[in-house]
């Protein structure tokens, strides 16, 4: 094999292991996939919540991260705010839900 042929070999592999670790999870940051499960059920808890009839959604936010779900914003009973919890830890992901809802 030429030496430039060896080079590229060793180059595409050096980049190929500095773009896996890039997009490795670390305990503060989320992996590419992650945040694409994140995402996902980030927007199943808002349609559940949505699809209520006693939670408002646009006053309910909803935030993931690995797994867990975190809902804040402005209810207007503590009936509410127990109800929008229950109904995200209904959405098939959730590890666990954290409130952070005011009552207004």
């Amino acid at each position: 094999m030429k030496k430039s042929g060896k080079f590229a070999s060793v180059f595409f592999c050096a980049v190929s292991m500095l773009y896996m670790v890039g997009c490795a999870a670390t305990m503060t940051q989320e992996g590419t996939g992650e945040y694409f499960d994140d995402s996902v059920i980030t927007a199943k808890v808002k349609t559940a919540i949505l699809d209520h009839p006693m939670l408002k959604v646009a006053e309910i936010n909803v935030e993931t991260f690995k797994g867990v779900v975190q809902l804040s914003g402005f209810v207007s009973s503590q009936a509410e705010a127990k109800k929008a919890i229950a109904v995200a830890q209904g959405v098939g992901g959730v590890s666990s839900v954290k409130n952070d809802m005011r009552i207004k």
